[in-house]
C-alpha cells in the first residue's frame, strides 16, 4: 500500500506564475470541469496518475541539483555529472487526488546524449535549464528542445525554461539575461522561471506549478477523450511509458 502523500505536497489552488508575461496561462483557478471531475473523485475510486517530465540542458547547468534541492529540501554540494539518464518520482496530491511526476533528469554532455534521447519520448511536460550566469547555456536552451520535441507531440506537451543558480548573478547581469529568457520563452511557448537550487528560492514554487499544469492537462485530456461532461466520472490512468527504466536497455547508437 502506497504511503499518504506529504502535507507540504497537497496542492488545493492553481499555484502563481513566475512572470506575467512569460506563462502558459495567467487565469487564477483550476479549470472547472477539472475541479468538478476532482471533488467527484475524492471517493478514492481515481488510479494513481502518472505524467511523465523530462529535464534537459547543458551540462553543470543544475539540472540534477534542481530535482535534489526539491525532493531533499537541501542544496547537494556534492554534485556529480549525470551518466545517461536519473530517475525520480515524486508524489503530490492536487485538488485532493493523487498524482506522481515522473523526473527523468537527463545528461547534459554530449557524448551521452543519444542515450538520454532514448527516453524523451511519450513526455507531457519538458523542462528546458540554463545557467542564469551562462549566456552561452540559454543560447543552446533552442536545440535542446528542438532535440526533446522530435519525439513528442508539441499540441500535448507543456514546455518549461528555466534559469537556474539565480543567485550567482548580479542584478545587472540578471535583468539582461532574463530579458532574452523571457524572449525565447514566448517563441518557444514556454513558461519562464527562474530559480536557485542554492538557495531554495522559488523551487518548491515551480514544481508545484509543473505538477498542476500538467495535472489540469492530463484531466483535460481524459476528459476529451471520454467525452465525459464536467460532472462525470473518469478514470485518470498511466499514459507514460511505466516500464521503459533508464539504463536498462542499450542504445543503438553512440
Amino acid at each position: 500500500m502506497l504511503s499518504p502523500v506529504k502535507k507540504d505536497r497537497k496542492i488545493t489552488h492553481l499555484p502563481k506564475y513566475f512572470c506575467p508575461n512569460a506563462a502558459l496561462h495567467t487565469k487564477d483557478s483550476f479549470h472547472p470541469q477539472v475541479k468538478a471531475v476532482c471533488e467527484a473523485q475524492k471517493t478514492g475510486t481515481v488510479n494513481y496518475n502518472i505524467a511523465k517530465v523530462i529535464v534537459v540542458g547543458d551540462v553543470a547547468v543544475g539540472k540534477t541539483c534542481l530535482i535534489s534541492r526539491f525532493r531533499k529540501g537541501v542544496f547537494d554540494k556534492n554534485y556529480k555529472a549525470t551518466i545517461g539518464v536519473d530517475f525520480e518520482m515524486e508524489r503530490f496530491e492536487v485538488l485532493g487526488v493523487p498524482f506522481s511526476l515522473q523526473l527523468w533528469d537527463t545528461a547534459g554532455q554530449e557524448r551521452f546524449k543519444c542515450i538520454a534521447s532514448t527516453y524523451y519520448r511519450g513526455a507531457q511536460a519538458i523542462i528546458v535549464v540554463f545557467d542564469l550566469s551562462s549566456e552561452s547555456s540559454l543560447a543552446h536552451a533552442r536545440q535542446w528542445l528542438e532535440d526533446a520535441m522530435k519525439e513528442n507531440d508539441p499540441s500535448s506537451v507543456l514546455l518549461f525554461l528555466v534559469g537556474t543558480k539565480k543567485d550567482l548573478s548580479s542584478p545587472e547581469h540578471l535583468h539582461q539575461i532574463e530579458q532574452e529568457a523571457i524572449k525565447l520563452s514566448e517563441e518557444i511557448k514556454a513558461e519562464y522561471w527562474a530559480v536557485s537550487a542554492k538557495s531554495g528560492d522559488g523551487v518548491k514554487d515551480f514544481f508545484f506549478r509543473v505538477a498542476s499544469l500538467t495535472f489540469e492537462a492530463s484531466v483535460l485530456s481524459e476528459l476529451e477523450k471520454s467525452g465525459s461532461r464536467h460532472g462525470d466520472i473518469i478514470r485518470l490512468t498511466d499514459n507514460t511509458e511505466a516500464n521503459h527504466t533508464p539504463m536498462k536497455e542499450k542504445s543503438k547508437c553512440c
